[in-house]
Formats: structure tokens, sequence, C-alpha cells
């Protein structure tokens, strides 16, 4: 999306008010609001100012001006005002010399997707975390002089079985065991259509979504899986999850959080992420083992560097090695052991022959005292002509 068309959106919409969201050192979302009349496409060049000293980790109170630079690809609707509200994601920068602040996250992690590209070895970083969270009916805490607690509480509780004074009264009963929460259907999954809700409203911010469940733990804990994406989109949409979950949850008077352990005695909340990196379209690490093999494979790309341009991936074979992908499906097939140097055999035959260069379809390394070349079909089919015509 252009500036331009952004101011578009706000139009067709009615927007009154623009929410600018960023994100701080702690992975917070933060915010400031402005009216409408001071949207225009000069906007997404020379920011807003705000001040910086307020944020956790950021400047000093003596050198606090900042300014945020919206991203117009960020632009959306906010799902939850009232007032017609229109959202950018925004980027961190000196208001003199526009570059980039370092502390900002959003930075960090555009400097990381060039990184990778500027090394030759992929073109694309996929990021797909799979978020828990629990959803509790009663918070309470408390840090004074002379006490210091949390509470949570949930009608799933387990603790919650021989309880007659809750609000549901009587009990019903239905409340999932400690660690037996993945995943009965309702009535024990109470929460099957506020998940569904969240999932919905993150499909309306532009999320690709995959499923939702109810998660191992009793009191509510849960998991919703939205598909991969590049690494920054992927950050975004983590935010916006993050922030449909707890406005979802608060909409229907409750209370989400995605802190690790609230519940003693029962699993705790994680979020795992699938990494994978990508070039031309394809990825670069497959095959049976893998992810087990990640650190050989990245030490084989950076010996691969001289034919980067022509590298299309690596294939692991059989949980035993690897096969180097080349454009032209050429492969090379590397040995179980030491393939860095197997590698760097093919490399210097290269160098002086040009073998890549030739109609060769596979360079068999696996046995490294007796490499193999196979040509193509229809160089082998030449050389039967040519042996006719003799």
């Amino acid at each position: 999306m252009t500036p331009k068309e952004v101011l578009d959106l706000a139009k067709k919409n009615e927007v009154k008010i623009v929410d600018i969201k960023f994100t701080d050192l702690l992975g917070t979302w933060q915010h400031f609001s402005v009216p409408t009349s001071e949207l225009e496409e000069s906007l997404f060049e020379d920011g807003l100012g705000f001040d910086g000293s307020s944020i956790r980790g950021w400047q000093a109170i003596n050198n606090s001006d900042m300014i945020v630079i919206p991203d117009p690809t960020t632009a959306m609707m906010d799902p939850f005002m009232n007032v017609p509200t229109l959202s950018l994601i925004c980027n961190i920068s000196d208001p003199i010399t526009k570059e980039k602040y370092s502390k900002d996250p959003r930075n960090v992690a555009q400097k990381a997707e060039a990184y990778l590209k500027s090394t030759g070895l992929g073109d694309t970083g996929y990021f797909g975390p799979e978020a828990e969270f629990f959803i509790f009916d009663d918070v309470r805490y408390q840090n004074d002089s002379n006490q210091a607690f949390y509470a949570v509480d949930s009608e799933e509780g387990i603790w919650n079985s021989g309880n007659s004074g809750r609000d549901e009264e009587p009990n019903l009963g239905y409340k999932p065991r400690h660690k037996e929460g993945y995943f009965p259907t309702s009535p024990t999954d109470s929460l099957q259509d506020i998940r569904s809700e969240m999932l919905l409203t993150m499909e309306e911010v532009g999320i690709e979504m995959e499923c939702h469940h109810h998660e191992v733990a009793t009191a509510g804990q849960c998991e919703i899986d939205m598909r991969f994406a590049p690494l920054v989109k992927c950050a975004d949409n983590l935010m916006w999850y993050k922030y449909i979950v707890k406005n979802v949850a608060k909409r229907h008077g409750k209370t989400a959080t995605f802190m690790p352990k609230p519940l003693y005695g029962d699993n705790g909340t994680g979020m795992h992420v699938h990494q994978s990196i990508w070039k031309g379209g394809k990825p670069l690490f497959a095959g049976d083992g893998a992810k087990g093999y990640i650190l050989e494979a990245l030490n084989i790309y950076k010996v691969a560097e001289p034919i980067s341009e022509r590298l299309r991936g690596l294939r692991r074979m059989g949980d035993r090695r690897w096969d180097m992908i080349l454009d032209r499906n050429q492969i090379i097939q590397l040995p179980e052991f030491e393939p860095i140097n197997a590698l760097k055999h093919v490399l210097v035959l290269n160098s002086s022959q040009n073998i890549l260069s030739r109609d060769i379809v596979t360079i068999d390394m696996r046995d490294t005292s007796r490499p193999v070349l196979r040509l193509s079909d229809a160089a082998n089919e030449i050389i039967r002509t040519s042996e006719l015509m003799e």
C-alpha cells in the first residue's frame, strides 16, 4: 500500500483518528493518536515527533526528541475502537539525520532481513510462531509494605470443581484436570467461541490463520496458530495477535495473559518458532533430519559462496548426508563425512576446469577418492552419435 492508498483507505472508511503504534525495547506496543488532519502523504517521510525518554531503555531526558515514521504497508482499521480509527505501525528515527534507531526492534528485524540477503545464502527468512496464552476470569495482585500476592481464577480451573460459590451457580462441572486440557470438546472446552472470535478478528486485519485449540493446562490455556511469514511481517502480525487476544478477552470481561508460568503444577505458556531460509522460492534445508544439521548446512553454504548465485538449496538424504541443489538441475552429492572438504574439492575443479558450466547433471562426491561425473542425456546422445560416426 502506498501513502496515497492509505489516504484513500481513510477516506473510504470515514476515519476520524489515526493511531500511531511502535514497539518498545521489551516488545510492548506503544501508541499515540492524531486526528486525520495530520494524515498527509508527507507524514510518511517527515514523521511525527515524540518524547523518547519516557520509553523504557531508550533515550536520556536531555536527548529525548525522536520521530515515528509510519510504514504505509501496515495501514489497517482498528477492530476495537468505537471511533473509526486507522492503525499505522511505525519505524523510529533520529529527528535530524533520519537515521533508523538502533534500539527499535522493528529496525533490528529489518537489518536482519537485509543481512540475510547480503550473505547470498538466501533471500527470505520465514518465521512461524505458535503463541500460547491463558484466559482468566479473575486476576488480582498487590505488593504493599505488609503483603504481597497474586491470584488468578477461571471457571475452568480444576480447583473450582468443589466450589459452590461461583457465578455459574450451580457448579456445572466440566473442569479439565491438570495437564488434561489438550483437547476435549465443549463443554469441557468452554472457550471455543471466544477463540473463534479472536481468530476471525485476526483475519480481518490481514493475518493468514491456520487453527485454534485448547492447550494442555487447566484454567483456560489456549493456542491460536497463524501462517508463517517473512520476519518483519511475522513480527507485525504477532503484535496484532497479542493486541487482538487481549482486547477480545477484555470485551468478554476476561483477562488474557502471555506470562510464562501463571499456574503452579501445570503446563506453562511458551512460543516455539518454526524457521526456514529460502532462496529463489525454494527452501534451503529439506529432507529427513535436516533440522538437526542446520549448523553444518550453514557452514556448507559459507564455503559455497563462490557459486552462491547458482545455489538453490540443500536436501538432506536419508538423514545421512547432503545433496547440494544448483540451478539447471545440477546436483552435487556430498559425502556423509567431511562434506565441506568434498565441496572445496569441487570448487577447485570448477576453478581450474569450469566443470559446473558443462553439460553435467550430477557430481558424485560420496566417495571422495573416486569423484564421478554424470552427463546429461543430451550430452550422452552427442557422445553416442560421435562414436557411431567414427
